[in-house]
């Protein structure tokens, strides 16, 4: 063969290689989300959609510490890394207003994807905007809200259970109220067990992120904190710093104190898992999420451990965790992620996501009637999700969750002022924050 002719295979050889290889990266897709046992669970899952489809999948997981900064920066630079992002509830404001997520109701049209197949509580959450809306920008991907662990064994225990009735009249079992569960946290604070010197609870402390605004909430909710007066109104005033506000971080203020391990004082997931793990306290506030990994533990799983919804107080409430799946709008393989959501919304797929140890919002997997003795824990994710509660879903959101995170830190943790004053201080902050925003 001539050299001319030799180079010229050579070039068509190579540009066959490179379109295949091209077409290759064309048919892969990258999802983004938090770095997690549920992230791992979809990994598994979504082996059966590339088989289905051919469709590749990569993943972007980034721990929960940075995972906010990371993929916020992400979608606001309109950068083109994740074709799919898993994201929280509270971004769902920006997210819609600013063009980040891809509209879907469109899609759900053509496609037959109907939301009244979801549980309306994370349709509502992780769904819309405006909120209560039929403007849809997610597909309701992992239910979850706050729920509580605690050391069974240590409950069932003859001698301590003698002890409890003995200072408080009833029976030691999972608390039903915010004050039963104060009187528990009491109770093991500082008890000698099995030799060791245990703790009464590990509750969410942490400034930088969300931590101690997801822990709080969980005592501010049920003793009846509201973010308005009026939905959409903006009147936080006599709401966010009620009386019943007041008692409410009051109350949580007094379970950190009186009742948590030495240096808990900036603790979120990991460091209650750490805690529960390791044989620290007796009971552990986290989300629901993390339940199946505790339920499997070698240490703390099995029989050792027990599940409870968030006690009530002057009304039932639980904080809401979880997520929707959106379609990032500067992907260029939007035709493909679509793909994969209309897969990720099949009952059938549903079903093998909550077997995989993700959390289903869709109802042929949750009002099945096996479902509440599918996990020690399944019952409980229902009825927490009947009645949860999310922090505020405005695009400004980060704003305003500074501004609880510091306020909260530094009454709660650093003992600054009171219960009143750091809620009148958030007040002032959230409607300065709206004041900016045009909203007020």
């Amino acid at each position: 063969m001539k050299l001319g002719m030799k180079l010229l295979a050579t070039a068509t050889l190579c540009m066959g290689l490179f379109a295949t290889s091209a077409q290759a990266e064309d048919k892969e897709l990258t999802l983004c989300w938090a770095a997690w046992d549920p992230a791992n669970a979809l990994t598994v899952l979504s082996k059966d959609f590339t088989k289905e489809t051919g469709i590749k999948m990569k993943y972007e997981f980034v721990p929960w510490t940075n995972f906010a900064d990371r993929f916020l920066n992400e979608l606001n630079s309109h950068g083109k890394l994740c074709d799919l992002i898993i994201g929280d509830s509270q971004w769902i404001g920006g997210a819609a207003v600013n063009g980040h997520y891809v509209k879907l109701n469109d899609f759900f049209k053509k496609e037959g994807i109907s939301m009244d197949d979801f549980l309306p509580a994370t349709v509502y959450a992780y769904s819309t905007w405006p909120k209560g809306s039929k403007n849809y920008y997610a597909l309701p991907a992992m239910g979850d809200a706050l729920g509580w662990v605690y050391r069974k064994d240590w409950f069932s225990r003859p001698e301590i259970r003698k002890a409890f009735k003995a200072k408080y009249g009833r029976e030691l079992a999972p608390p039903k109220t915010q004050k039963e569960l104060m009187e528990i946290a009491k109770f093991f604070q500082g008890r000698v067990i099995d030799g060791k010197k245990r703790y009464g609870v590990a509750i969410f402390t942490e400034r930088g992120s969300e931590g101690i605004t997801m822990g709080a909430t969980s005592a501010l909710y049920p003793f009846g904190f509201k973010y308005e007066k009026t939905p959409g109104k903006y009147d936080m005033e006599g709401a966010v710093n009620s009386p019943d506000s007041v008692k409410g971080l009051e109350f949580y203020k007094k379970l950190y104190d009186c009742c948590t391990p030495p240096g808990h004082s900036d603790a979120y997931m990991v460091a209650n898992l750490d805690a529960y793990k390791s044989g620290q306290v007796a009971m552990m506030m986290n989300w629901f999420a993390f339940f199946p990994g505790i339920a499997k533990d070698p240490k703390v799983g099995g029989d050792k451990s027990g599940f409870f919804v968030n006690p009530r107080q002057k009304e039932e409430a639980s904080v809401l965790g979880g997520q929707g799946i959106s379609v990032v709008a500067y992907s260029d393989k939007k035709d493909l992620a679509l793909k994969y959501i209309k897969w990720f919304a099949r009952p059938d797929v549903q079903k093998k996501w909550w077997a995989l140890g993700g959390y289903s919002c869709h109802k042929a997997v949750v009002n099945d009637p096996s479902f509440p003795k599918s996990a020690p824990f399944a019952a409980d994710f229902l009825k927490a999700m009947s009645h949860v509660r999310d922090f505020w879903q405005e695009p400004n959101y980060a704003e305003l969750l500074q501004a609880m995170q510091r306020r909260l830190h530094d009454y709660v943790v650093a003992g600054k002022g009171t219960a009143k004053e750091a809620l009148d201080k958030l007040v002032q902050d959230w409607r300065e924050a709206f004041e900016d925003a045009g909203k007020l």
